[in-house]
């Protein structure tokens, strides 16, 4: 009996280590995470059961954060006091068998293999060993259930759930049978209750970063399509005269980036990519840059030549900038937030793109479109909504490559044209990481021009690179109606969302 209450309590304290994770705010805020990741490694069989889950669980969060804490806090607290020892147990072990059965097992992402049970599944067996010892041994004293029951005798019937001839029977000794069984189980438990432990203090202060880190946002993302599609027709001109005035204002501002799914960006006027400047070569555009955000920003234009001490300073969060530049070179160009680490500034979102007509026109375009290619690369913040995550940028890791900021917006809703239209796209690639390989899935390009000068245009081009920060224009003239998938020919950077299409109509 001794043994077994020390069982009892040693698995308490391992629950109320649990429980006090559960009460941690990076619980609450990949709860939802753990779900998702742990259905992306199923078999298609559990498909069912994981969508039942998925549907129920994300629209009532709070509630299920809620009675996990709850519950988990109950059971510690009831194996540590003794008290209602076999209602903790039913519990206790039925709670961590669906825990193991949504967020661990069946060869889940924390079943690291065959010798791995996860820690839900090994706590419900230690359950079950405790089941077993109450069932055998009847009351003890060590635990407050054998003073309440002494006291108040319905207690042993409604907590004990057993007869009361088994709950209130304390043998001084057992018969041979009954040791050698008793010692066995107590062994056994004893093992489980150390290894769990062991696991517990390994595993449990990682895994919500572990699992935040895993969890992308292609993964949270509905399967409804994106509400509305980012307009990508190219702007018309600031203005026909000599000078052109553009104002930009960084801003701190949530924005989609898959279907339902959020980001914490840094942006340009509030969107990312920020808006399409377009102006024609020659003109002089006079900038106004105000800093609205939390932190030091600059811009920085690929389109100017001026002195970058002064031009693409920082500025303190309220400041504001006024600086002017001749665009004397056509072509399609980036400008972004030159603040180091400009790797973490531009992949949170600070690019836009610039278009310089030439003096000398390209070919007159029927159509023009403008797509900015760029990175993300995030950790869940909460639910579905995700951050910056510095170490990915640093490794190139991103979960999601995108045309005009949003994952697949232009396969749920294609770009237009007619049969036999020119065409246009003004191809930038913001990056901040990743080359570009830009291609018309059943079109050949009628023109690429890498400096935006008619007289250097290449034909009979399929596939184009673009460097990070660089800018192409491509023509395409489809004769045939048809839907055109537009992709990153880079196969994981389509599959991460870099793709769209071009719906060409007769």
């Amino acid at each position: 009996m001794v043994a077994a209450a020390g069982v009892r309590s040693a698995f308490g304290v391992v629950m109320a280590i649990d429980a006090w994770l559960k009460w941690q705010p990076a619980f609450a805020a990949h709860y939802v995470g753990y779900l998702h990741n742990a259905a992306n490694a199923q078999p298609a069989w559990l498909a069912p059961w994981f969508d039942f889950w998925l549907r129920i669980v994300p629209p009532n969060v709070d509630l299920f954060i809620s009675a996990t804490r709850w519950i988990e806090s109950a059971v510690a607290v009831g194996l540590l006091l003794g008290l209602a020892r076999r209602f903790t147990y039913i519990v206790g072990g039925l709670f961590s068998l669906l825990i193991w059965a949504t967020a661990e097992g069946f060869g889940g992402p924390y079943t690291a293999g065959a010798t791995n049970l996860g820690p839900a599944l090994v706590y419900a067996l230690v359950f079950v060993a405790l089941i077993l010892f109450a069932r055998l041994l009847g009351s003890t004293p060590y635990s407050l259930d054998y003073f309440i029951e002494r006291r108040f005798s319905f207690w042993g019937t409604l907590m004990e759930w057993a007869p009361r001839r088994l709950w209130q029977r304390t043998p001084p000794a057992l018969d041979w049978p009954h040791q050698i069984a008793a010692i066995l189980a107590i062994a056994v438990a004893l093992v489980l209750a150390v290894g769990t432990l062991g696991s517990a203090v390994t595993a449990a202060p990682p895994t919500p970063e572990r699992a935040a880190a895993a969890v992308s946002p292609l993964n949270l993302a509905s399967s409804a399509p994106v509400a509305a599609a980012k307009p990508a027709a190219l702007p018309p001109l600031l203005g026909d005269g000599n000078a052109v005035a553009v104002t930009i204002a960084s801003t701190d501002t949530d924005v989609e980036i898959a279907s339902g799914v959020q980001y914490r960006a840094w942006t340009f006027g509030g969107s990312v990519p920020g808006p399409v400047l377009h102006v024609r070569q020659g003109q002089t555009v006079n900038v106004t840059f105000v800093n609205h955000g939390n932190m030091a920003h600059s811009v920085d234009f690929h389109a100017a030549e001026v002195d970058p001490k002064v031009a693409y300073r920082d500025i303190a969060p309220g400041e504001s900038l006024q600086f002017s530049f001749v665009a004397r070179t056509p072509g399609a160009f980036v400008y972004h937030c030159g603040t180091q680490p400009v790797l973490l500034h531009m992949a949170n979102g600070m690019y836009g793109a610039i278009i310089v007509d030439p003096v000398a026109p390209l070919p007159p375009a029927d159509v023009s479109y403008v797509l900015v290619e760029s990175e993300w690369y995030t950790h869940q913040s909460s639910g579905t909504l995700m951050a910056g995550d510095y170490p990915k940028m640093i490794s190139v890791t991103p979960d999601e490559v995108v045309f005009n900021g949003i994952a697949f917006q232009y396969s749920d809703h294609p770009l237009t044209a007619r049969a036999g239209q020119r065409v246009r796209f003004y191809f930038v690639n913001a990056g901040p990481n990743l080359t570009s390989a830009f291609h018309v899935i059943g079109e050949m390009f009628t023109a690429v021009y890498h400096d935006g000068d008619a007289k250097h245009a290449l034909t009979g081009v399929s596939t184009y690179p673009i460097a990070p920060g660089q800018g192409v224009i491509f023509d395409v003239v489809p004769e045939q109606p048809g839907t055109y998938p537009l992709v990153d020919h880079s196969m994981r950077n389509m599959t991460l969302g870099a793709a769209g299409a071009l719906q060409v109509t007769p």
